[in-house]
């Protein structure tokens, strides 16, 4: 992975969400999740487009969303004890995937990531890392480490740990660097595994 590389930094705005959610689009089309949730590639991208903008307008009043100015890259993170959803927010993403050829699947997916809240650690307060993508057209230039970074830096400073699901293994080294640390494995019901992992902070 490349280091973190000089780049401008700041805060989401909330006109920029749509954008934001293509780009993470096209961003994790490949990933072993989405391929799961949704297998048909011809839907995948509008799919996990309105996955994507329903979690990022979401996250955006209850956490912080770090971009850069060209939008190539961005961090999404919720807020200590802001992680968790409600039954009327679990309801609306499950509309995401009101389509016949999805329907079969719906009720497994809908109850993997459900699973995936109920093991999401309560304590101690924690940053949870919902999503951090990179455009496929940036990847390999330090994005990613260089959005980690204020969320992180804060951690550290404030002595507040940071928790995260990776959802590819060859991810798991790159937030070991970070400072994470593999905290157990899950398997999705019938899909891919996920790999929880904890920052504590550094001193």
């Amino acid at each position: 992975m490349a280091e973190p590389v000089a780049v401008a930094l700041r805060r989401a705005e909330t006109s920029e969400l749509p954008e934001l959610a293509r780009m993470l689009a096209r961003a994790f089309r490949e990933d072993p999740v989405a391929a799961w949730a949704c297998r048909p590639e011809d839907l995948r991208p509008r799919v996990l487009e309105r996955l994507f903008a329903m979690r990022l307008r979401d996250i955006h009043p209850r956490g912080e969303i770090w971009t850069d100015d060209e939008l190539r890259s961005v961090a999404v993170w919720a807020a200590p004890d802001q992680w968790h959803t409600a039954v009327r927010e679990d309801i609306a993403y499950s509309t995401c995937l009101l389509h016949p050829r999805l329907a079969l699947r719906m009720p497994m997916v809908i109850t993997g990531m459900l699973g995936a809240q109920r093991v999401h650690p309560t304590e101690p307060p924690h940053w949870y890392l919902a999503i951090l993508g990179t455009d496929p057209s940036a990847q390999g230039q330090g994005l990613g480490s260089a959005m980690l970074a204020p969320i992180l830096e804060g951690c550290d400073r404030d002595g507040v740990g940071a928790y995260l699901e990776s959802s590819k293994e060859q991810n798991l080294d790159f937030y070991a660097r970070h400072g994470f640390r593999v905290t157990g494995e899950r398997d999705l019901p019938r899909g891919p595994r996920l790999w929880p992992m904890w920052r504590e902070p550094r001193g």
